[in-house]
């Protein structure tokens, strides 16, 4: 395709994440931590949040700027209502090819069918443990594993794509690589090992909590062999191997260790309708207010094309460097991951 705007780094748009809500039912500590979203936290109200028409009209307009795949988010995306009448409509968008949600999957047993009907192709999926114990203890709620277990074999059974999400921080879950490994190789599930990142201000990130790639590596070699993969696509976040007795992948997400800072084509929209350009920004430029202020969308379409070129976002590549201590960045419960 021809990309239809570039960055300050020569980066095209082509990826765009929504958040659809920044509530969730459960209490991750590396995401929502329980002391900090109790029950007094003053979570979003209805008229806070984007409408699915002004979704999809955002929706429109980035697709006319090159973005071709969505990835619907929350908090728990699932807990917005009748979601399935916003993929439906996001489908109908002109230029949009590929449509994935995140989940924490305890609500796929009963929406994933209707999602895969209304256009829904694939589904992320957070498994960080299956010791129902250490689970119980990350999610927050104390929740076993059998809803998210049910919620995989509920997509499997629509006809939807599924990969596991694990995000890996030692001493919570670093027991778990091996178990999940084989675990989602016998069930012909793509894993995705996920870094402990500094994601907002509340989940207590600090470096030496990080288990890396190569790390994780280590640990994956003495009990299997793997090949590495090529890219599908440029901006492909996961680096991927495959097992080599069999046609299933294994993936890192290394935003730590081995920066992909520059083939990063991702925007980000808030559950409260503010654009991001990098998942690590602390303020994101207000698209709600524009879409509620009587601009047409010329105005907008503009206003995004100019924000995009002139994005210089690189967190990642500066993470330990003094300019970046300290920064304020948006929580993920708003921002999805």
């Amino acid at each position: 395709m021809q990309d239809k705007v570039r960055d300050q780094l020569n980066r095209p748009l082509r990826d765009l994440r929504i958040s659809v809500i920044d509530q969730c039912n459960f209490r991750c500590q590396y995401c929502m931590p329980a002391e900090i979203f109790d029950d007094s936290f003053p979570f979003l109200k209805k008229d806070e949040l984007l409408t699915f028409e002004e979704i999809v009209r955002i929706t429109t307009l980035f697709a006319k700027l090159g973005v071709e795949k969505i990835r619907i988010t929350g908090g728990e995306p699932l807990l917005r209502k009748d979601l399935h009448i916003l993929i439906q409509a996001i489908t109908r968008v002109e230029g949009i090819q590929d449509i994935a949600l995140t989940t924490n999957g305890v609500y796929l047993p009963k929406y994933a069918a209707e999602l895969k009907k209304a256009g829904l192709q694939r589904v992320n999926i957070s498994l960080d443990s299956l010791d129902d114990e250490k689970f119980a203890m990350i999610n927050g709620r104390g929740v076993s594993t059998k809803p998210v277990l049910k919620g995989i074999h509920a997509a499997k059974e629509a006809g939807l794509g599924v990969k596991i999400n694990m995000v890996v921080k030692k001493g919570m879950n670093d027991d778990q690589i091996i178990p999940m490994a084989i675990f989602c190789k016998n069930n012909g599930v793509q894993l995705r090992f996920i870094e402990f990142m500094d994601v907002g201000s509340t989940n207590g990130w600090a470096n030496d909590q990080v288990i890396t790639m190569q790390d994780i590596m280590g640990m994956l070699t003495e009990h299997f062999r793997l090949e590495t993969q090529n890219p599908d696509y440029f901006g492909e976040v996961a680096k991927r191997f495959r097992y080599k007795d069999s046609d299933i992948d294994v993936g890192f997400i290394t935003s730590v260790s081995q920066s992909f800072c520059s083939s990063c084509t991702r925007a980000r929209i808030s559950a409260n309708g503010q654009l991001f350009t990098c998942l690590f920004n602390g303020k994101g430029h207000d698209l709600r207010h524009t879409l509620r202020d009587g601009s047409m969308d010329e105005e907008i379409l503009r206003q995004i094309e100019r924000i995009w070129r002139n994005r210089e976002n690189r967190y990642s590549d500066e993470r330990f460097t003094d300019r970046k201590q300290n920064v304020e960045k948006v929580e993920m419960s708003y921002i999805g991951g």
